[in-house]
């Protein structure tokens, strides 16, 4: 059975919880992922701990409570030009893959998300067929300038 956990503005998480989520995603988003500071940010930007539009963090956990998937969504705050809602990070645990808990996963994301949902995925990565399934498009290449740093 697969238990789920939200996390939003007014309902957040323990410091520990917020570790335990963000090295799960630095460790299971494997060579798509990011470092977990940067993973921390986002799971902040959610929680409304800075002056942001918020979002929200969605764990699963199965077998005895043992974190399987983790997801951050963040709200752009904008709407019509930008999708409302953006899809930062989900990961499920290498030994549960397959098993239907990416499709719990999504399925309460598309619910709890008000608005319109982007994401950025690399082409190889195999959940590109998960986010399909879903209805996902790829309407638009992406590309960065990506400046000096001083």
């Amino acid at each position: 059975m697969i238990k789920t956990n939200i996390y939003n503005h007014s309902n957040k998480a323990k410091e520990e919880e917020k570790k335990a989520v963000t090295g799960f995603l630095a460790e299971h988003l494997e060579q798509y992922g990011d470092k977990q500071e940067d993973i921390a940010k986002a799971f902040d930007y959610a929680l409304q701990e800075q002056n942001t539009p918020g979002g929200f963090v969605v764990t699963a956990h199965a077998d005895g409570d043992v974190m399987a998937a983790a997801a951050i969504v963040n709200k752009t705050g904008m709407k019509g030009y930008i999708p409302e809602n953006i899809l930062v990070y989900i990961a499920t645990h290498k030994d549960h893959r397959g098993k239907g808990i990416a499709n719990k996963v999504m399925d309460l994301i598309v619910e709890l998300a008000d608005g319109d949902i982007a994401l950025h995925v690399e082409p190889d990565n195999p959940a590109v067929n998960l986010y399909k399934k879903f209805g996902f498009t790829n309407k638009y290449l992406e590309m960065r300038l990506l400046k000096p740093k001083a």
